[in-house]
C-alpha cells in the first residue's frame, strides 16, 4: 500500500512537470500526438485517422472513368510465400492492373475499393504532378525558377541584403536537394515530421528552417521540401492545393470518389508532404497517367518532357557520395530490377503505387506497416508486392 501511494505520488509529480514543460515550450501538438498514438496503443500514426484533422475535399469527377476488369479478373491468387508477409504487415488493399484492366484486387480488415486511407508520402509525388501541370499551364515558367520568386517571405534577406535561399530552385525541391536544414527524424517527437503532422501552423514551423548548404548537390529526403513546393504552386496559381488538384488533376483523370487532404488547421494549409486520403483504385490513376507519359486518354495533362525527367535519376550524389540512382522529381526509381525499369510512389507505412512500363502494369498496395532494410532506400516489402504481381502475370 505504501509503495502504491509513493508510485502515484511520483507519477502525479512527473505528469505535472511534463505538462508544465509542454505548455512553457509551446509544443502543445504533443498532446494531440500522444492522445492519438500511445494512448491508443500505437507508436505512430494510423492510416485512417484523417478525421482527427480538418480536411479540404478534393472534388471528384461528375462523370468518373471506370477501370475495366479483365476477363480473368481474380482468377489467379497470391501465392502462399507472399501472402503470409502481406498479412503480417497489415495489408488492406492490393491491386494489380495490366494492359489497362484490373486483373487482381483484394481487400482485408473491412477495407474495400471505396475505403479512404492515408497516402502518407505518396502525396509528395502528387504535388510533383501538380507542379508539372502548373508548368504546362504557364503558371510556373520552369523547374529552374528560383523559389524566392514565389516565397520571399520564407527566406528573408540576411543583414547584408543577401537572399538566404540563394540559388534554390523548384527543381531542388522536387529532387530533395534543397540544402535546407529540416530535421527529418521519424522517431523524435520534436523533429519536423512530428510537429508538421500533429501541429497546427505549418507556415510558422517551416519558416524556422533555411538553406544551410549548396542546393542541387546532395540528395537528402526532407518532407519540408514538398510543403514549400505546394506553397509555390499555390502562389503561382492563386488556388489552394486542393482546389488546383481537383480542377486540374483529380477530375481530369476521372476520379470516382472525392479525396480528402488533411490541413494543419481549419482553413489552413494542406499537409502536402503527406495526408492525401483516397482508395486503391483512384490512387492507381496516378500510375496510369505516368504510364502514358502524362496523357489521360487523348488529353496531355502533364508535359511529356516533365514526366520523362520525373522518372529518371536526378544528377545528384547521395549522403554517402555515391551517384543518385533512386530518385527523380519526387518519384522513387528502381532500375534494372529483374530486367524492368520501375518507378513508384511510396508512403511510410507501406503505401505504394508501382509502375512497370514494359509490362504495362500498375501495382497498388495500401497497408499498416512496411519492412525496412538497413542500408537500402528501397523497403524490403516493396519487392514482395512487385514479385507477387509478376508471378501472377509474367
Amino acid at each position: 500500500m505504501r509503495f502504491l501511494k509513493k508510485f502515484f505520488k511520483w507519477f502525479f509529480i512527473i505528469l505535472v512537470v511534463l505538462n508544465v514543460a509542454i505548455l512553457v515550450s509551446g509544443k502543445t501538438y504533443l498532446y494531440k500526438g500522444i492522445w492519438n498514438t500511445y494512448l491508443k496503443g500505437r507508436s505512430g500514426p494510423s492510416i485512417d485517422e484523417y478525421h482527427i484533422f480538418a480536411n479540404n475535399k478534393v472534388e471528384a469527377s461528375s462523370t468518373p472513368w471506370e477501370w475495366p476488369t479483365a476477363k480473368d479478373y481474380n482468377t489467379k491468387k497470391i501465392s502462399d510465400k507472399f501472402r503470409s508477409d502481406f498479412e503480417r504487415l497489415g495489408t488492406v488493399s492490393y491491386l494489380v492492373i495490366k494492359d489497362d484492366s484490373i486483373r487482381y484486387e483484394e481487400y482485408w480488415d473491412g477495407y474495400s475499393d471505396t475505403s479512404h486511407s492515408n497516402s502518407f508520402s505518396m502525396a509528395k509525388t502528387f504535388v510533383s504532378i501538380l507542379c508539372g501541370i502548373a508548368i504546362n499551364e504557364g503558371k510556373i515558367k520552369s523547374v529552374d525558377d528560383p523559389v524566392c520568386n514565389y516565397l520571399p517571405e520564407y527566406f528573408p534577406k540576411d543583414k547584408k541584403g543577401n537572399e538566404l535561399c540563394g540559388k534554390l530552385t523548384i527543381k531542388h525541391l522536387l529532387t530533395m536537394s534543397s540544402g535546407i536544414n529540416f530535421d527529418e527524424d521519424y522517431v523524435s517527437p520534436f523533429a519536423y515530421p512530428a510537429q508538421a503532422y500533429y501541429g497546427s501552423d505549418l507556415e510558422s514551423l517551416t519558416k524556422k528552417y533555411t538553406v544551410t548548404t549548396d542546393p542541387g548537390k546532395t540528395f537528402i529526403y526532407l518532407s519540408g521540401n514538398s510543403f514549400l513546393l505546394s506553397r509555390v504552386i499555390e502562389k503561382a496559381t492563386g488556388k489552394t492545393l486542393s482546389e488546383y488538384a481537383s480542377e486540374k488533376l483529380w477530375k481530369p483523370i476521372g476520379a470516382k470518389s472525392p479525396a480528402y487532404w488533411s490541413l494543419d488547421h481549419e482553413g489552413g494549409y494542406e499537409k502536402a508532404y503527406c495526408c492525401f486520403n483516397s482508395n486503391a483504385r483512384d490512387f492507381a490513376r496516378f500510375g496510369r497517367l505516368y504510364l502514358d507519359s502524362g496523357k489521360w486518354n487523348t488529353r496531355q495533362i502533364v508535359p511529356m518532357d516533365y514526366v520523362l525527367s520525373s522518372v529518371k535519376p536526378a544528377a545528384l550524389l547521395d549522403e554517402n557520395g555515391k551517384p543518385n540512382d533512386k530518385y527523380g522529381y519526387s518519384w522513387w526509381l528502381l532500375p534494372h530490377y529483374k530486367g524492368h525499369d520501375i518507378f513508384y510512389a511510396r508512403g511510410i507505412l507501406g503505401q505504394y503505387i508501382v509502375v512497370i512500363p514494359d509490362k504495362k502494369m500498375i501495382v497498388v498496395r495500401l497497408g499498416k506497416k512496411r519492412e525496412i532494410r538497413k542500408g537500402d532506400e528501397h523497403p524490403a516489402d516493396l519487392f514482395w508486392y512487385i514479385d507477387a504481381a509478376l508471378e501472377m502475370y509474367p
